[in-house]
């Protein structure tokens, strides 16, 4: 495992980066109303990383091996689309739960970050599931400091979201991030306490849970028998599945939440601080 430390120049970097990929969300977020398909969203989201901000998008023609290239500027994963989902023409409508997913690229450093958006009218279920979601998020957050372990971060998560009556998908996790999408460590939303790598300060990660309404398991999303596009995972009994995503910097005495603007969702009663 080869982990990157940053400091000083690099992390002011990244600090920049990540404010312009929430900076993204922020101004998605008016325009998610029912009747506004996926496709939209993904041209707005391009044209304003590009026209306003200057930077590049990390997933548009990302191609890990054994993929086809991702053709869109973000990720749009509805319903019980858990990660991946790709922009199409079909119109979002009320009651939909849908996670947007913007990764950019500014001087060299990539931003990650998702929100979950609760499109016009949502059920009291739906509802729910995003704000636990979101929750459990903050949970694996505040374990971040100097000395802690990696399985303390999952502990938290997972505990928080199976005491709810959730479950947690285990295939997709968080990662390391800087001069390239996906570094060391990965990021695991389960796991025991004081187990895993040692954190120390300068250490960049995202925590991104992906949470089920239903069961754990998941697939490839095939829709009316045509082919696998090679990206969208959904849940396998086809219920709701919710995603939020910060990238955090490991601080000298805690933690520092990166990905946060104007229009960030307001903290959970349980967090006192964004930076510790």
């Amino acid at each position: 495992m080869s982990i990157t430390i940053k400091s000083g120049a690099e992390i002011d970097a990244m600090r920049v980066a990540c404010r312009l990929a929430s900076e993204v969300l922020d101004y998605l977020t008016p325009h998610i109303q029912p009747g506004i398909t996926t496709n939209e969203i993904d041209r707005l989201a391009l044209d304003y990383m590009v026209k306003v901000q200057g930077t590049v998008s990390a997933t548009l023609n990302y191609q890990p091996p054994g993929h086809v290239p991702y053709p869109a500027s973000l990720c749009t994963s509805v319903n019980d689309v858990v990660c991946h989902g790709i922009p199409n023409d079909t119109p979002l409508k009320s009651g939909d739960i849908v996670n947007l997913d913007v990764t950019i690229i500014k001087d060299g450093w990539y931003g990650d970050n998702s929100r979950m958006f609760l499109v016009g009218k949502p059920s009291i279920a739906a509802s729910r599931l995003c704000q636990v979601t979101f929750d459990a998020m903050w949970k694996g957050i505040v374990k971040v400091k100097p000395g802690a372990r990696l399985g303390d971060i999952g502990h938290a998560i997972q505990t928080f979201a199976e005491n709810a009556g959730y479950s947690i998908v285990r295939e997709y996790c968080g990662h390391g991030i800087g001069q390239r999408f996906h570094e060391d460590p990965q990021i695991l939303h389960y796991g025991r306490p004081g187990t895993g790598l040692e954190l120390v300060p300068g250490m960049i990660f995202t925590i991104e849970p992906m949470i089920n309404l239903g069961r754990r398991e998941i697939k490839e999303g095939r829709k009316g028998g045509q082919p696998y596009d090679g990206w969208t995972i959904v849940t396998k009994d086809r219920s709701l599945s919710a995603q939020w995503e910060h990238t955090i910097l490991v601080t000298e005495t805690g933690y520092e939440v990166l990905t946060l603007s104007a229009g960030s969702p307001a903290l959970p009663d349980f967090v006192s601080a964004t930076c510790t």
